[in-house]
């Protein structure tokens, strides 16, 4: 008896959990939420051709279209001026950057000066019995003779015999010497050209200078050059005069107003860039600064302008059709550093204007609102 009753026991427990576990498992059922499949949201802008005119962007630093390195054509000891010989001197024009000491070189040429004098001295009285017409002009000329100051041109003779006369006298030869000791003392002081500041300074004061040794570089700094290389196939729409954007490549809001001024006739065989040469001028501009100049280049028709994130493979786009996005092909006309116009878009499509993770042709997409 007690082995049925153990059997019908064990035979209820059974049943009453498979109860249980059914009971459970419907519950479970119960609180799972069912899976609905939901579309992401996309961002788009509607496709509106038009011509589109290309912006060349490109670098390059400034110098100073106005600059020459300082050279010394004589010898000597270098004297102080009134400034200082260092970079950041700033002289006005015709003001003494460099001063040599001349002492002796100027004796020797007052000695010069004094031998002409003495050849014209000479003459004269040759000259008022033979050449009576031309004695007056050349005693004038020696009444005048200056010794502190530049000789004056030698008086025209007014006949071939009066030039033989003068010729045979060693007179010209003297004189032309002479001349050219002059313009060689002018070298021992050298001016600046226009108003502009030093940048370099090689020398300073009592130094032995040396002809053909370098003393430092002077610039003007309110007119400058940029120098920037692009591509052969933009030329045809840079022209000589045309306005140029130069601005700060770090801070946009500095901008300067250029224009272009050369245009260099040769392709470079590397990178198929031609160089074009920038004028500008303004305030806060310095030699060296790097810039970037905003060129308007040729306008493309029947185009448009999207970020370069964009394409696929470089010559495809999504957009979306039928809440689905569909892949199509486009043609690259010019890429910009983040932009690119392209054609091949018709009007009134749907352009997916941000990236989609994940995204693939035929994708169930909503477009946001």
């Amino acid at each position: 008896m007690r082995k049925y009753i153990t059997i019908f026991v064990g035979i209820l427990l059974i049943v009453a959990a498979a109860y249980i576990a059914r009971d459970l498992s419907t519950r479970e059922q119960r609180r799972r939420p069912r899976n609905e499949k939901v579309a992401p949201t996309v961002f788009t802008e509607t496709i509106e051709n038009s011509n589109t005119t290309v912006l060349v962007l490109e670098s390059g630093r400034l110098l100073a279209k106005h600059r020459i390195e300082i050279f010394s054509e004589v010898q000597g000891v270098m004297q102080p001026t009134n400034k200082e010989f260092k970079p950041g001197a700033t002289y006005r024009k015709g003001e003494t950057v460099v001063s040599i000491r001349n002492d002796d070189f100027y004796a020797n040429l007052q000695s010069q000066k004094s031998n002409l004098q003495n050849l014209i001295t000479s003459i004269l009285p040759d000259l008022r019995l033979d050449y009576p017409e031309a004695y007056k002009k050349w005693d004038e000329y020696l009444r005048a003779f200056d010794m502190d100051k530049p000789i004056r041109p030698l008086p025209e003779p007014s006949s071939d015999k009066e030039r033989f006369f003068v010729t045979g006298r060693n007179i010209y030869t003297t004189y032309y010497s002479t001349k050219n000791m002059e313009i060689v003392l002018g070298k021992y002081n050298l001016r600046a050209p226009y108003s502009g500041v030093l940048t370099d300074a090689l020398v300073t004061p009592g130094s032995l200078v040396r002809p053909g040794q370098k003393l430092g570089e002077f610039i003007d700094p309110t007119v400058f050059e940029m120098e920037v290389s692009v591509n052969k196939s933009i030329l045809p729409s840079l022209k000589v005069g045309q306005s140029v954007l130069v601005r700060d490549t770090e801070n946009h809001t500095l901008q300067w107003k250029g224009k272009i001024i050369r245009i260099n006739g040769r392709v470079d065989r590397a990178t198929q860039t031609v160089m074009v040469y920038i004028e500008l001028n303004g305030k806060d501009l310095k030699e060296g600064m790097y810039l970037e100049a905003v060129m308007e280049g040729e306008s493309i028709e029947n185009s448009v302008e999207i970020s370069r994130s964009l394409l696929i493979d470089e010559s495809k786009v999504y957009i979306v059709q039928d809440s689905s996005l569909l892949l199509v092909d486009i043609d690259p006309v010019f890429f910009n550093e983040k932009t690119v116009v392209v054609r091949g878009l018709e009007d009134g499509q749907q352009l997916v204007s941000k990236a989609v993770p994940g995204a693939y042709a035929g994708m169930e997409v909503k477009i946001f609102q």
